[in-house]
């Protein structure tokens, strides 16, 4: 089938090279040549100061069997527009839900999910009678484009509350109570165009200044119930939306009870780890979900694995090519400040040996 991805960034870098061995073609709707997937396979270049967006709209769409996306932030229009013509999976619905957090808590709330209290805000006051409802600490997110880290401050102290609000720039947001977590998880499901849905492990985040550092998969100590606690509000969500493809909710961990934080309705940063430690990747089994063949298994090839982003700078990758257990991944990216250039994923049967080399690789982390 000709597989078409709205953007071009690293998710659908790891998309093409997963589509290719089971005899796919790849097409990309990207903003430039330069973009981590425009070697991989067509790409139709849109730019939103060109007049002729609908025409290389139509041309994508029309060379395509099927679209998917890599960002929750694609616009809506888009998608609806190559709907007419051609299936995009997962669907409007699902983008509509989860590209506003407004909607995604609304939606959270609707199918009984703990997330944190928040309310709506659209103006300094209702900023200040948001404070007041819900206390503080609490963080100000704008309820669109917001991602890493971005569009958000921590509001610890009613002297904060103007910084915030200029920080944010006065547009649409909402203000979330803190949760004081015990730890941050995360889980990857893939559901097919038949319904049919199998889940990966738990696994455990780390993050710095909103950037996702390390991946621990699976995630230690979990019980099976916290796992299937997990897995029942992921079976609700995909099936509300009736999204087809890979689903990723963000959770907090708090004593053994879990709280949703973001729901991407995408493959992860947190489950590339899967590209050497799953026995069919997030990206394989979300191509063989929009293609609507049969899902792959979900299970371990290594008891503990591993994910190390690489931000800023390359660093020194002799070092993980030096560790047997290491595998690098570059996305063709210059280097600049706080961007995703790479990840190194680790595999192993021992998690001594897991942490081992992770400390040898520390120098990628914060």
């Amino acid at each position: 089938m000709k597989i078409g991805v709205l953007g071009a960034g690293q998710l659908g870098r790891m998309l093409a090279l997963s589509a290719y061995p089971l005899g796919h073609q790849m097409r990309f709707l990207a903003l430039s040549e330069d973009n981590p997937s425009s070697v991989l396979g067509k790409t139709f270049i849109h730019n939103n100061n060109n007049n002729n967006n609908i025409e290389v709209i139509k041309k994508f769409s029309d060379d395509c069997d099927v679209v998917t996306y890599e960002s929750e932030n694609t616009d809506v229009k888009i998608i609806k527009e190559i709907s007419k013509t051609t299936k995009v999976f997962p669907g409007n619905k699902s983008l509509h839900h989860t590209q506003h957090r407004g909607r995604e808590k609304a939606l959270l709330n609707k199918l009984n999910i703990p997330c944190a209290p928040y309310e709506l805000v659209n103006s300094f006051s209702d900023l200040e009678k948001a404070i007041i409802n819900i206390g503080l600490p609490a963080i100000l997110k704008t309820t669109k484009n917001g991602y890493d880290g971005k569009g958000q401050f921590l509001i610890k102290s009613e002297s904060q509350i103007n910084e915030a609000w200029e920080k944010i720039l006065g547009v649409e947001s909402i203000l979330e109570g803190f949760i004081n977590f015990k730890r941050e998880l995360s889980l990857i499901a893939v559901r097919g165009i038949d319904g049919n849905l199998r889940y990966y492990p738990l696994v455990e985040n780390s993050h710095h200044e909103g950037i996702l550092r390390l991946t621990i998969a699976p995630a230690q100590k979990i019980s099976k119930s916290l796992q299937k606690k997990a897995e029942s509000y992921m079976h609700s969500l995909i099936n509300e939306m009736n999204h087809v493809g890979v689903l990723t909710i963000e959770l907090f961990d708090i004593d053994d009870e879990l709280i949703v934080n973001e729901i991407a309705p995408r493959v992860h940063n947190s489950g590339h780890w899967t590209i050497e430690g799953a026995s069919s990747s997030q990206f394989e089994n979300h191509i063989r979900a929009i293609t609507n063949s049969s899902l792959g298994e979900t299970s371990l090839k290594s008891k503990f694995n591993a994910m190390i982003n690489i931000i800023g700078t390359i660093g020194p990758t002799d070092r993980v090519l030096e560790n047997s257990n290491a595998h690098l991944h570059l996305y063709n990216k210059k280097e600049r400040e706080n961007r995703k250039l790479g990840h190194i994923t680790l595999t192993s049967n021992s998690y001594k040996e897991l942490q081992n080399s992770i400390d040898n690789l520390s120098v990628y982390l914060p």
